[in-house]
């Protein structure tokens, strides 16, 4: 089942059970918190306390560590998780636009993996890396279906045309429609797991948006860890995280 939280009319999750006990043991969840099932779209919603929700369930109660409000619009009163997270890649944005520029979209590739890397470290049930392996070789079978079409094309310039160039055409098409796709589901599930971490163990609040994540992926992605990071940086500063 999944179940969303409702603080102050903030509404986050959907969290598992399990994920709700961890959170109430650091903090980031409070029991008198309100929570939902919201497996069953169509149900109306019983708003109950988390703790009354995890002990009609069965589950036990953690003592919780601290309470953690989101607040990523104004940061000083977010005080950080009890788990010791690695920060985001800190690499600006903008120099990550002007590599990518020069190397032809290359480093962004690269970067993009370091992102997704960062994701699964931590969150170990990320499906993100795998899904931008994916993506990654349709993106390699697709520049071999590119030079083969440049073959043909050299070849039609002699009148020779090859017998199997329908076939490659098909190939080609098909690959491209499996980039399209895995390049959407990569995107779309980290952006679903980055709310999912910022909202539960390290709870600032983070929205993307859908039209952003699409046309823009991780230079978009990077802009908010940029801002994280100062974020978190000042914190430290004052002695609020470790």
């Amino acid at each position: 089942m999944s179940y969303q939280v409702s603080r102050n009319g903030q509404l986050y999750g959907p969290y598992t059970l399990e994920d709700l006990q961890r959170y109430v043991a650091t903090g980031n969840v409070l029991p008198t918190d309100l929570a939902t099932d919201v497996s069953n779209p169509e149900a109306a919603p019983n708003w109950i306390p988390v703790s009354q929700l995890l002990a009609a369930s069965g589950a036990a109660i953690p003592t919780p560590v601290a309470a953690y409000p989101p607040s990523y619009g104004a940061p000083a009163p977010y005080a950080g998780s009890a788990i010791p997270y690695p920060d985001p890649p800190n690499l600006s944005w903008g120099l990550c636009l002007l590599f990518g520029f020069l190397t032809c979209g290359i480093f962004n590739l690269v970067y993009d993996l370091i992102q997704v890397l960062w994701v699964k470290k931590v969150m170990p049930t990320s499906k993100s890396l795998m899904y931008y392996l994916i993506f990654l070789a349709f993106e390699v079978l697709n520049l071999g279906t590119t030079f083969g079409k440049i073959a043909l094309l050299s070849a039609n310039r002699f009148n020779e045309v090859p017998a199997n160039s329908i076939p490659l055409a098909l190939m080609s098409a098909l690959i491209s429609i499996g980039v399209l796709v895995m390049y959407i589901l990569y995107r779309f599930t980290m952006r679903a797991e980055l709310e999912r971490h910022f909202n539960g163990p390290e709870p600032i609040g983070l929205r993307l948006g859908p039209i952003m994540t699409f046309f823009f992926g991780g230079l978009y992605f990077q802009y908010h860890f940029n801002r994280i990071n100062l974020i978190k940086q000042g914190l430290r500063y004052r002695g609020t995280i470790v």
